[in-house]
């Protein structure tokens, strides 16, 4: 198995010593949760520690907004939570043994949405949306806690060209594999918001829709977040196999040889 090392310092008594870290050069998938609005990375470490016993590693995190950081609940705006997104993107692909071309993002309601606009600013492998929610472009630095509201339950209602909207745009120019999860009875995001995004993953590599029969938009019984685990851990058990038989299919560079090299004397 080939190996890679690094130089480093370990700091031991007010001094540092010379050290050389060793391990298999193999590197592995990196998969970021993003959570909802109201929701918080709790509601993802089950999905993550399956995801990891797959070979991946995982990263969860909290929205601005939410756990210990409630308190901004009020102020928080989507461009202040896209950063988050980037941040903690940011943060696993810089983990040293995560394949940078090998990462997948799965995001829930909000964090569908946010996951969505994220592939336009980051490179993005897979890409999982589990009832992705949808808001108007305009308003973009207003906190998010203002944007709901009647006039957002009619937008949901209507047919959104990609044009028109940042989050559909970026699926529009799309080109990794795609899994959205709807639920039947979602009543915050109707069945019109998913048609939206469907429509929208026009070069979309591969497209999945799953839809949970009986199930609301919170996943409110256990049975129903332990299947879309089982959802999920299926796609993505799909999707590494596929990119392995890809990767054994594409013909090995060989370096070119030369019989002779050109004269210096022309």
């Amino acid at each position: 198995m080939p190996t890679r090392h690094a130089l480093i310092d370990i700091p031991v008594d007010g001094v540092h010593i010379a050290g050389t870290l060793v391990a298999a050069s193999t590197m592995v998938p990196g998969v970021l949760l993003v959570h909802g609005w109201d929701g918080s990375q709790q509601q993802d470490i089950a999905l993550a520690h399956e995801l990891a016993a797959l070979g991946c590693i995982c990263l969860t995190f909290d929205l601005r907004g939410h756990a210990r950081h409630v308190a901004q609940r009020e102020a928080v705006t989507r461009e202040d939570n896209l950063r988050d997104v980037l941040a903690a993107y940011d943060t696993l692909v810089g983990h040293p043994a995560v394949d940078p071309a090998a990462v997948a993002v799965i995001g829930s309601s909000y964090g569908g949405y946010l996951a969505a606009v994220l592939t336009s600013l980051r490179p993005v492998r897979w890409l999982g949306l589990r009832v992705p929610a949808i808001y108007r472009d305009e308003n973009w630095e207003s906190p998010k806690r203002r944007l709901n509201g009647d006039d957002l339950a009619l937008y949901r209602q209507t047919a959104i060209e990609p044009e028109k909207n940042r989050a559909l745009a970026a699926c529009e120019d799309f080109f990794g594999d795609v899994l959205i999860v709807e639920s039947e009875n979602d009543v915050i995001v109707p069945h019109p918001v998913i048609e939206n995004y469907l429509a929208a993953f026009k070069f979309a590599r591969s497209l999945s829709h799953r839809v949970m029969e009986g199930v609301d938009h919170a996943m409110s019984k256990k049975a129903w977040r332990q299947a879309y685990v089982q959802i999920v851990v299926a796609w993505m058990t799909e999707m590494r196999l596929a990119a392995k038989a890809e990767e054994k299919a594409r013909p090995k560079q060989q370096a070119q040889r030369y019989e002779a090299w050109p004269s210096a004397n022309v």
